[in-house]
C-alpha cells in the first residue's frame, strides 16, 4: 500500500499548493473546510482514480481514429457550450444559475461516461481517450469560457475572477492528479491493480457526497428555480445524447462509436462543475455555491435521462445478435 500513501499524500499537497490561487479571495477569507479543502481533495482524488486506470496507450487513439475522435471532442468542446448558452438564456434562468449551466456545459466527461459507455457496449477505450485528452483542454477552455459567461449573464454583479489562477488551480486540481495515476500504474501495476477497485468505489462514494452536499447547501434556491432549472438541465442532457448519437451516425460512424460519441457528449463530470463554482464564488454563509447547483441537480438528473437511452442500446445490441 506504500504506492497509495506516496499517491494521496501528493493529491494533499496538489490543494494545499492550489489554495492560494483559488479565484475567490472572499471565501478564502472565511477559511471555510468543505470550500477550501474537502471539496477540492475530493475532486484531486476522483480524477486521480480515473488516472489510475488510463495508460500512454489511451491517447493513441488521437490518431489512430482522427474521425471518431474528432466527432466527439466537437461536440463537447464546441455543440456542448452553445447549447448550454441557448437553454440557459431560453430558459431565462438568472445570472449565477446562468454562468452554473455554462460551467456544466464546459465539464469534461469522466469516469462515470467511461462506466456507462462499457455498459452501454460502446467503445470504452475511445471514450477513456475523450475523457483523458477533454480533461486536459479543459483546462484552458473552462476559464476561458466562464469568464464570458459571467460578463454576458451577471454583468456589473460579477465578482472578478483571475482567469490565469482558476486555469493554475483547475490544472493541479485535474491534470495532475491523472498524470500521478497514470504515473502509479505505469511504475507499480501490480500496485495500481490492486488499488483500483478500492479507489474508484471511494471516488463513487464522494461524487455522491458532493452532488448531494450541492443540492442540500442550496435547497432553498433550488425549490425557487427548480421548474425552470429542472427542464434546462435535463433539456441539456437528452439534446446532447441525441446530437451526439446523430452526428456520428451522420459522419458514418458504426453504432458502436456512434454510442460512446452520444455518452460522451451527454454526461459531464459534474464534480468539476461543483468544486469549479465553489472556487469562484462561495456562498455568504460557508455553503457551496449557486453556481454549483446546476452541476449538482445534473449529477442526479442524468440517471434518470441515460436510464432509456442504456436500456434502448443495450436492447439494441440484443436484437442484432440474436437475428
Amino acid at each position: 500500500m506504500r504506492p497509495g500513501l506516496v499517491a494521496v499524500t501528493a493529491l494533499v499537497v496538489l490543494v494545499i499548493l492550489s489554495a492560494p490561487v483559488q479565484a475567490q479571495e472572499e471565501a478564502e477569507e472565511e477559511g471555510n473546510v468543505i470550500i477550501d479543502v474537502v471539496l477540492p481533495l475530493s475532486l484531486a482524488f476522483i480524477m486521480f482514480s480515473l488516472g489510475l486506470g488510463l495508460t500512454v496507450e489511451d491517447f493513441s487513439l488521437v490518431f489512430r481514429e482522427p474521425k471518431a475522435f474528432g466527432i466527439g471532442v466537437a461536440n463537447q468542446m464546441v455543440v456542448l457550450p452553445i447549447m448550454g448558452f441557448a437553454i440557459a438564456t431560453i430558459a431565462d434562468l438568472e445570472g449565477e444559475l446562468a454562468v452554473g449551466v455554462m460551467i456544466l456545459a464546459c465539464c469534461p466527461g469522466g469516469v462515470t461516461s467511461n462506466i456507462l459507455t462499457k455498459l452501454a457496449k460502446g467503445d470504452t477505450a475511445l471514450s477513456i481517450s475523450y475523457t483523458a485528452v477533454v480533461s486536459v483542454v479543459t483546462v484552458v477552455t473552462l476559464p476561458l469560457i466562464v469568464g464570458f459567461s459571467m460578463d454576458h449573464f451577471m454583468g456589473e454583479e460579477a465578482p472578478e475572477i483571475d482567469i490565469i489562477s482558476l486555469g493554475i488551480t483547475m490544472f493541479l486540481l485535474t491534470t495532475v492528479p491523472v498524470l500521478i495515476g497514470m504515473g502509479l500504474r505505469r511504475s507499480r501495476p501490480e500496485a495500481a491493480g490492486s488499488m483500483e477497485k478500492g479507489v474508484n468505489t471511494a471516488a463513487a462514494f464522494l461524487f455522491v457526497i458532493i452532488v448531494l452536499a450541492a443540492i442540500a447547501s442550496e435547497w432553498d434556491t433550488l425549490m425557487d428555480n427548480i421548474g425552470s432549472l429542472g427542464p434546462a438541465v435535463v433539456a441539456l442532457n437528452v439534446l446532447m445524447l441525441g446530437i451526439g448519437f446523430q452526428s456520428a451516425k451522420l459522419l458514418d460512424l458504426e453504432v458502436i462509436r456512434a454510442t460512446t460519441v452520444s455518452i460522451e457528449s451527454g454526461i459531464q463530470n459534474a464534480t468539476v462543475g461543483i468544486t469549479v463554482g465553489g472556487l469562484i464564488l462561495a456562498a455568504p454563509d460557508g455553503g457551496l455555491s449557486t453556481l454549483s447547483l446546476p452541476s449538482g441537480v445534473y449529477g442526479v438528473l442524468m440517471y434518470l435521462v441515460i436510464a432509456p437511452f442504456m436500456y434502448w442500446r443495450i436492447s439494441s445490441l440484443g436484437e442484432s445478435v440474436e437475428s
